[in-house]
């Protein structure tokens, strides 16, 4: 033994091995009891977190890091202890059971953030923590704590997320991100939330939202805007619910809503002519659109742009009624681009894409959902929305290169 109490190691010198012998030691599952307990108040943080993270690790050793100076070093023996929560809850405990969970539990106390949610990102999804640790950090009042115990532990039940919400509503947007919470809960998610919230319940596909808690979503939807997609995109949707939603809804959210499946014939067709009548009026009937009009509609096209800008009216009119090849052209022509590009965007239901081409051709968002919906039949899961205040969400030098990938693609 040297001096210091560590043991001799090949190269080592003096009264104290150097920091890699130490470190080495620290994390070695042989080292002595003796010699991880002096470990333990090691002046290097590096040694210490070798030792926190060693399984091997003697309690005395866990009780000394427990209350060490630097939370980097408590986080990652909280990580370690946190790994044996299944085996601290059952009711045959060893005393060295015993000992880890009490320091674990002075660990869920501890004042730095990152400790506590290092234990709760190790427990969130066990089914077989003990409850009351669970409970604990449910109840932590730092949303990086709580937050993923709530939306993960199977051990919560549903009165548990009541009274988590009744609590505070500051943890109601973890509630509302859990999966498959039962009507009760979304109720008082609903009651207690502000709108950011709601938007996050009703975006939870899983979430049990009741016919009359949508009902009155959408009576407030108005006032919501952001509210429109996911209630648009819920998988259910009663008839009498979507009807509710098409007076109020953008058009391209209204064409996704014309296109979900299960809805009935009669609603499908009402929706339509909502569009057709918000877009100016009835469109005329539709003219047969083959490939053999592709010229015919490329030539309309120059047409109208020769006279000026092509109208976004034009070419929504087009989509809706179905005419793709001739709603395919004045896009091309608009953009400035082959009517090759716009098929490709439209084979490869490239979402990217054809916002990009709507943005080059100077229409606006309206045009690029149409689009998407009417010309590549995207799924609503699948639609590009607009950015705040009707923006393209897509930055400018994206959309450049998706209009130059499309280009160069397949030549």
């Amino acid at each position: 033994m040297t001096q210091g109490g560590y043991g001799t190691s090949p190269g080592v010198s003096g009264d104290m091995p150097s920091d890699a012998v130490r470190v080495r030691l620290g994390a070695s599952p042989s080292a002595g009891h003796d010699v991880l307990l002096r470990l333990a108040g090691d002046p290097s943080v590096t040694v210490r977190a070798a030792l926190a993270m060693n399984p091997s690790a003697p309690p005395e050793a866990d009780v000394c890091l427990a209350t060490d100076a630097d939370e980097r070093v408590r986080a990652l023996l909280a990580s370690r202890l946190a790994t044996l929560a299944p085996g601290l809850a059952a009711p045959e405990r060893t005393a060295l059971k015993r000992h880890a969970r009490e320091t674990l539990g002075l660990l869920v106390q501890d004042a730095a953030v990152r400790v506590r949610s290092a234990i709760a990102e190790v427990v969130k999804e066990m089914p077989d923590a003990p409850r009351d640790l669970i409970l604990r950090l449910a109840y932590d009042t730092e949303l990086p704590v709580s937050g993923p115990v709530i939306r993960f532990s199977p051990l919560l039940t549903g009165e548990d997320l009541l009274a988590l919400v009744a609590d505070s509503p500051d943890r109601a947007a973890a509630v509302a991100s859990r999966a498959n919470i039962g009507a009760d809960v979304c109720d008082a998610v609903v009651a207690g939330a502000d709108s950011t919230v709601i938007r996050t319940l009703l975006g939870n596909r899983s979430a049990q939202i009741r016919d009359a808690t949508l009902d009155a979503l959408i009576a407030r939807a108005e006032q919501n805007p952001g509210w429109h997609p996911p209630l648009v995109r819920r998988p259910r949707l009663p008839a009498h619910s979507a009807l509710a939603l098409s007076g109020i809804v953008a058009t391209c959210l209204l064409a996704e809503m014309a296109d979900r499946a299960g809805l009935d014939a009669g609603l499908v067709e009402e929706m339509r002519r909502r569009i057709a009548a918000r877009l100016g009026g009835g469109p005329p009937p539709a003219r047969p659109d083959s490939d053999a009009s592709l010229e015919e509609a490329i030539d309309e096209a120059r047409t109208i742009a020769a006279a000026g800008k092509i109208p976004e009216k034009a070419l929504i009119d087009a989509a809706t009624r179905g005419e793709a090849r001739r709603a395919s052209a004045l896009l091309a022509v608009a953009a400035s681009v082959p009517v090759r590009v716009v098929d490709r965007a439209v084979r490869l239901r490239s979402a990217k894409g054809l916002v990009s081409l709507a943005w080059r051709a100077g229409f606006t968002m309206m045009a690029g959902c149409t689009v998407q919906t009417l010309l590549a039949h995207l799924s609503p899961d699948a639609v590009l929305s607009a950015g705040p205040g009707g923006r393209f969400p897509l930055a400018t030098d994206e959309m450049n290169w998706q209009i130059d990938f499309l280009s160069r693609a397949g030549r």
